[in-house]
C-alpha cells in the first residue's frame, strides 16, 4: 500500500525540526549499533542537507535511542565523543544541531525511549518556543512515525530501511532521504 504524501507545510520561523540519527544522518547497520566514531559514516548528501535546513529551522534537534548503551555494548563516553564528532563535522560543513536528546534505556516502556513523546518533552523544556504541532518528525522506522504523531507533528519517513514499514496513518510525506527532503522544503521557502 503505497504511503500517502502529504503537501510540506512552509516553514518560518516557529517551527522545529527532530531528526532521527541512524539511517537518517548516519548509515544504519543492520542487527547492530553504531558503537564508536570509527564506525559512524554519513548518509550521501546529509551534511548538504542539515546546511539546508540550518537556514529555514530555528531549532533542529536529534531524537535518538540508543540502547547500546544500556546494553553495556558500548559506552556513555563512547556515545558523547561520536555525537562531539558529528557535530563538529555537521559545523564545519555549515550545518548546525541545537542538541542531541538520546535514551539509553531498553525498557520499551520507558517515557525517553521512541514512540514514546519523552525526548520531545526535554527539547520543549530546554527550548520553551517548540511548537509540536510547528515541527516536523524526519525518521526511517515506525517508532518515529509513532513518536511524530504522538507529538503532533508533521512526520516525513525515509526508506533507509525497505524491511521496516511504517502503518501509512502515522506518515504524511516519504522522501528517499534527507537531502530530498531539505530539497523539497527549500523550493517552497
Amino acid at each position: 500500500m503505497p504511503l500517502p504524501h502529504k503537501e510540506l507545510p512552509l516553514i518560518d520561523q516557529d517551527w522545529t525540526l527532530f531528526l532521527d540519527r541512524d539511517g537518517v544522518i548516519n548509515q544504519d547497520v543492520v542487527g547492530d549499533y553504531i558503537k564508536n566514531w570509527n564506525e559512524f559514516h554519513f548518509m550521501p548528501g546529509v551534511l548538504e542537507a542539515i546546511k539546508q535546513l540550518s537556514t529555514l529551522f530555528p531549532r533542529i534537534f536529534v531524537v535518538t535511542n540508543q540502547a547500546g548503551v544500556g546494553k553495556k555494548l558500548m559506552s556513555l563516553e563512547d556515545l558523547l565523543e561520536i555525537h562531539t564528532n558529528m557535530l563538529q563535522e555537521i559545523s564545519t560543513n555549515n550545518g548546525r544541531i541545537d542538541k542531541i536528546y538520546f535514551c539509553p534505556e531498553t525498557d520499551n516502556k520507558h517515557i525517553n525511549r521512541k514512540p514514546n513523546p519523552g525526548m520531545a518533552y526535554q527539547a520543549k523544556e530546554d527550548f520553551p518556543a517548540v511548537d509540536f504541532s510547528k515541527s516536523i518528525m524526519v525518521g526511517n522506522m515506525p517508532n518515529d512515525m509513532w513518536f511524530g504523531r504522538k507529538i503532533g507533528a508533521f512526520t516525513v519517513y525515509l526508506p533507509t530501511r525497505p524491511e521496516e514499514n511504517p502503518d501509512p496513518s502515522t506518515v504524511d510525506a516519504q522522501y528517499k532521504d534527507l537531502l530530498a527532503f531539505a530539497t523539497a522544503l527549500v523550493s517552497k521557502a
